[in-house]
């Protein structure tokens, strides 16, 4: 499975992955295509199996602050104000604790016999410190570790982070004088490598123990990027590390929510990215990555891969399924079975990572085809491989790329093909778009003209 990693349709961000068992198990957010605000007033589960990760399977609707069509809110003292935010879930004891952050009220602890629910409400949060602290009770992202002794520690904020330990036996009260705040700085601290603003916290804590460190992973006031902290105790002091992964490089940019889970064998980070011309409508992505014998994890790049080793050129791609798209392209979903790349400008570039041409190809050229929406303009869509021709337009890419073939677009719907060069091996690929629209005393007029939609494409030996 591509990124996005679940179906189309499906819009999960701020992901808490978590294994149980011999499943993979995705909570986060529901966002909508093309809404207005963060979220909704439901959370549902997608899970998979360990050993077959691209099988996603939808667990439903595992809980709700407001009535749905089919079930009452599970919450009492909730109303449509009340949109479920990036929540998490632990396993303690064989029950499995749901951490809901509430809009504008006080978050709360649910509990299910199963990871996949559904959660029955037990209680808001129990403390006894100032309502300011944790955002007044709502407990903003939270992020929960039941470390080896069996102690349970839960991690939130926003603009300013927050740690305490909660009550093993039951979950949801704050043991008194375990409060620590500003466990990521919210100002340089260059004493732990928090020497910029940028690195210090934003919001988005989700904590990790690998081995005997503790990392925590969260989205700087860089926030397209997530960054990670470690430290070898679950209350610090914590040392930055560097940023895993920017969902905003070469691409739409906006919050950044997700965290690293080992599913298998592999090391992956859960993120998200825009979509429908908006910050609002988010979908799931996951990189692999790798944590090195220091304990560093090495960033990596955004790409279409998801869970797949490599993608298939031989077979009809997606356009929406882009890891590139620059000066103000983006995807937006026109119905169910339909989802486009639009606003695309003679300064667009478009680009996917990473595609397997094989090596058994003897022919010189090869075919391409792509399925366009024409916008009444002509212009052409350049094909290259490994980079562009310009180096310096993209910042994800440094390299010059290799240009195999262009084709031309014109006034209508239409599919476009043309001959390429033939390649072989494993290759990012990467569209860039040219008019022949004057430059000079009009250049003006036609820049940022939005010239086509694509739809999707496909290589043919």
């Amino acid at each position: 499975m591509a990124n996005p990693y679940l179906p189309n349709w499906e819009y999960i961000p701020d992901g808490e992955p978590r294994v149980f068992g011999d499943r993979v198990y995705i909570y986060g957010s529901h966002d909508k295509a093309g809404s207005g605000e963060f979220c909704d007033w439901v959370l549902k589960c997608w899970s998979a199996p360990v050993d077959n990760p691209k099988e996603w399977v939808c667990h439903g609707d595992i809980f709700r602050t407001y009535k749905t069509r089919d079930h009452e809110a599970d919450t009492d003292w909730t109303g449509p104000q009340s949109r479920l935010f990036a929540p998490d879930v632990v396993e303690k004891d064989g029950k499995y604790y749901l951490y809901a952050y509430i809009a504008e009220t006080k978050g709360c602890v649910a509990v299910a016999d199963k990871p996949e629910g559904p959660f029955k409400f037990v209680s808001q949060y129990k403390y006894n410190i100032p309502e300011e602290v944790c955002n007044g009770g709502i407990f903003i992202d939270p992020g929960v570790l039941v470390d080896d002794d069996g102690r349970v520690y839960i991690y939130c904020g926003y603009l300013r982070s927050f740690l305490a330990e909660v009550n093993g036996d039951n979950m949801y009260e704050i043991l008194d004088g375990t409060l620590k705040e500003h466990f990521i700085p919210c100002e340089p601290r260059p004493e732990d490598g928090f020497d910029d603003d940028k690195k210090c916290f934003f919001e988005a804590a989700s904590m990790r123990k690998v081995g005997d460190t503790y990392y925590m992973i969260y989205s700087p006031n860089d926030c397209p990027k997530l960054a990670y902290a470690t430290s070898d105790s679950p209350t610090g002091p914590f040392k930055y590390r560097g940023y895993i992964v920017d969902s905003g490089l070469d691409y739409p940019g906006g919050n950044n929510h997700g965290s690293i889970m080992k599913v298998g064998d592999q090391w992956y980070i859960f993120y998200h990215r825009m979509t429908n011309g908006t910050i609002m409508s988010r979908r799931g992505c996951v990189e692999k990555i790798e944590i090195l014998p220091d304990g560093t994890i090495p960033t990596v790049l955004p790409t279409s891969l998801g869970f797949e080793d490599a993608l298939k050129p031989y077979q009809i791609t997606p356009a929406d399924i882009a890891c590139v798209l620059t000066d103000g392209a983006y995807i937006t979903e026109k119905n169910v079975f339909k989802r486009v790349i639009r606003n695309i400008t003679a300064e667009t570039v478009i680009g996917y990572r990473y595609f397997d041409f094989g090596d058994d190809f003897y022919s010189k050229t090869m075919d391409f085809s792509a399925s366009v929406i024409g916008m009444g303009c002509d212009c052409r869509l350049n094909i290259f491989i490994d980079g562009i021709d310009d180096e310096n337009k993209l910042e994800s890419c440094k390299t010059k790329g290799k240009k195999i073939g262009s084709v031309t677009i014109g006034h209508d719907d239409a599919v476009v093909s043309t001959v390429v060069e033939a390649v072989t091996g494993k290759h990012a690929v990467y569209f860039t778009v040219e008019t022949d629209y004057p430059t000079d005393w009009m250049g003006d007029y036609f820049k940022g003209r939005n010239l086509f939609e694509l739809e999707s494409f496909v290589f043919m030996k």
